[in-house]
């Protein structure tokens, strides 16, 4: 939750305070709530996720529920690349299954950077998909957050 003093942990980050952002971000996006999302972001923060630009949280808001509707069992790991006062970059995957029964993994780079209150306010994802089956499935902690002893992204040689 936002607070008059900011979304902690604020800029400029250091390795421990830029891998709780990490974290924090990893935690969210894994809840699935576009509502509780949001409020990570500037009300006018700019994403360019794939072919979509939103901006702003009501375009936000709506990319999730329609991202998290048709992306079903969404289980999501970022890394931590690297940081700058208040920028950080991130690797990042995801699985998840379509109505259908069919299983993807996606492989992604994200860019944030932040305002001085800890808020994102501009978010640019590159991300690759491939199919995968439900025996090459890597993500099988119960919905929701990541369990602390399941390993990372690279502990899982992605």
């Amino acid at each position: 939750m936002t607070t008059k003093a900011g979304r902690p942990p604020l800029p400029p980050f250091a390795e421990a305070s830029a891998r709780q952002k990490v974290r924090m971000a990893e935690d969210g996006w894994n809840g699935r709530d576009p509502a509780k999302v949001v409020l990570a972001y500037t009300h006018d923060s700019q994403w360019r996720n794939r072919a979509e630009f939103p901006r702003g949280h009501k375009e936000i808001e709506e990319f999730l529920a329609r991202k998290w509707n048709k992306e079903l069992d969404y289980r999501l790991i970022k890394e931590l690349w690297a940081y700058t006062a208040n920028r950080i970059a991130v690797r990042y995957a995801y699985e998840y299954r379509d109505d259908s029964g069919h299983w993807f993994r996606a492989y992604g780079n994200e860019n944030w950077e932040f305002d001085e209150n800890g808020l994102m306010a501009h978010r640019h994802a590159s991300i690759n998909e491939i199919t995968i089956t439900e025996e090459e499935r890597l993500f099988r902690w119960p919905l929701g957050r990541r369990p602390d002893d399941y390993p990372g992204l690279s502990d899982l040689g992605l």
